[in-house]
């Protein structure tokens, strides 16, 4: 495979940020126009690795690598052994992984994991040639450490429903539903919001609030009349569910930690695909792109601000509705596929 026709990620299984922004999204089109791509994953078998690696070798010398959040620490040893065997390399991380690391909100296990990825950072941005970071201020956490940092926004790569769940309401046969489908890392965010969620479910009949953390949803909400509190999903499962799934409000709660300074607003999207008008926190990144009372609310942080936001939305279903069909045209400009093929298509002859 020659550099200027061949792309391979080079894969640790972060499935979804691999999907996202390039093997769902760029690599359809990047096959159109020649380029070959193709995905590897890198084993965590010591062993396995360095016999993994002379197959990949083999096979993939002179290609362009493209290396997502992590690399297992054999594979790393073993490309920084053989980095003069690839052409462009580029690393894209979606998260600030070191801000999470110490951010003692986040579960234990998940900050620790976060640290063994931060401390393998160094030495993997020093092996590629370039950065690509999901939002403006991700990018700007890894200015003093690499001389060529970009930023590719999240492209929107589900497919948009119709809105004849709006047409519904209000009736006496159907309830608002409202969505929250953040992971665990977004539990105190949640949390913050939960005042808001509890007053309205404990005064309304109409509205019904799914919380995907399963067995993590906080105490405060479980008991909730009408609250479905589905396990979370991986990836390939979340994808199904959302096409087959719909919400006419979704939460994205977003507080001003280090650790969600780097967010895209790929939340814009989930709610979106879910045909849904968003209530964002009224900060970056979701400033960037929601215009208050047009395609969605932004809101401070009080939980009496969320709560008077969702109840301006279930007193006004056509309002709701006409910003939910704006959410979804802006997804499509703002998402569009196409801006992320000429991203990797400028990159791929290195």
């Amino acid at each position: 495979m020659s550099s200027h026709t061949s792309w391979v990620v080079l894969s640790d299984g972060a499935r979804p940020t691999e999907d996202i922004y390039f093997l769902a999204s760029a690599a359809p089109g990047l096959r159109l126009q020649g380029v070959a791509v193709e995905r590897f994953t890198a084993s965590r078998s010591f062993g396995a690795c360095w016999l993994h690696g002379r197959s990949f070798l083999s096979r993939y010398a002179g290609a362009n690598l493209l290396l997502c959040r992590s690399l297992p620490l054999g594979w790393l040893r073993w490309l920084e052994r053989h980095r003069n065997a690839f052409g462009f390399i580029v690393y894209l991380i979606d998260d600030d992984i070191s801000a999470a690391s110490n951010d003692p909100t986040l579960p234990e296990a998940y900050r620790k994991r976060m640290g063994r990825i931060a401390n393998l950072q160094p030495r993997l941005m020093s092996l590629v040639d370039e950065v690509v970071a999901s939002s403006e201020q991700l990018a700007r956490v890894f200015f003093s450490e690499h001389d060529n940092v970009q930023v590719l926004t999240p492209p929107l790569i589900a497919p948009l429903p119709s809105l004849q769940h709006f047409n519904l309401l209000p009736s006496a046969s159907a309830r608002w539903k409202i969505g929250f489908y953040g992971t665990r890392a977004h539990l105190a965010d949640l949390m913050h919001i939960a005042p808001a969620i509890q007053g309205m479910q404990s005064q309304r009949v109409d509205t019904q609030v799914e919380v995907m953390l399963g067995s993590y949803t906080p105490e405060s909400l479980i008991s909730l009349p009408r609250l479905n509190a589905p396990c979370p999903l991986a990836w390939e499962a979340f994808k199904v569910y959302q096409r087959a799934h719909h919400c006419h409000i979704g939460l994205a709660p977003l507080l001003d930690t280090p650790f969600n300074r780097g967010k895209s607003f790929i939340k814009f999207f989930d709610i979106t695909a879910m045909g849904g008008v968003g209530i964002y926190s009224n900060r970056y990144p979701y400033t960037e792109i929601v215009h208050h009372g047009k395609n969605g609310l932004l809101v401070n942080d009080a939980p009496g601000e969320w709560r008077s936001a969702l109840e301006h939305l279930l007193e006004n279903p056509v309002a709701a509705a006409n910003m939910a069909k704006q959410a979804a045209v802006d997804a499509k400009r703002i998402g569009n596929v196409e801006a992320t093929v000429q991203f990797w298509l400028k990159r791929s002859s290195g």
